[in-house]
């Protein structure tokens, strides 16, 4: 089964998570150095199930394209894609995908006792400060970024 296109706005489009199909591929499971080249050593080559790696609630799991440069800072950029889990609790300083007023955004959770904003990492864009009027629900939690390099 192919990912859904389940809603597209000005800042992300949401996809279903499938876990129908297996995605192995090869894996060096005893790490590789980002310093000083290490010897060359015999390994078994084992394999990795990037589905069972990446999803952990398959039933609340989607997929979100990034629109835009609010998150950038975070290393999240436009045309990045975010695992979303919408299982998870939200707590303070979490990346969240949330629904405000009629749109979709992604940004840092940040609270204390009385408030609740929406950060962006990018200076050029300014806090969303959460209060009673807004229509708002945090609809879930990013817990990978696919990206391109």
């Amino acid at each position: 089964m192919k990912n859904l296109k389940l809603h597209t706005s000005n800042t992300l489009d949401i996809y279903s998570a499938s876990m129908e199909s297996e995605i192995e591929v090869p894996f060096i499971s005893g790490g590789i150095s980002a310093g000083f080249p290490s010897p060359a050593m015999d390994f078994a080559e084992l394999s990795i199930d990037l589905n069972k790696y990446l999803i952990k609630h398959e039933s609340s799991t989607f997929l979100g394209r990034v629109k835009g440069e609010s998150m950038k800072d975070a290393n999240i950029n436009d045309g990045d894609i975010l695992i979303i889990d919408k299982g998870l609790e939200p707590c303070n300083g979490k990346i969240a995908v949330c629904f405000i007023d009629g749109e979709f955004t992604v940004k840092r959770i940040k609270t204390d006792k009385k408030s609740m904003w929406l950060v962006a990492e990018n200076e050029k864009y300014k806090p969303i400060i959460v209060s009673e009027e807004n229509n708002f629900i945090i609809w879930g939690i990013v817990t990978f970024i696919i990206k391109k390099i």
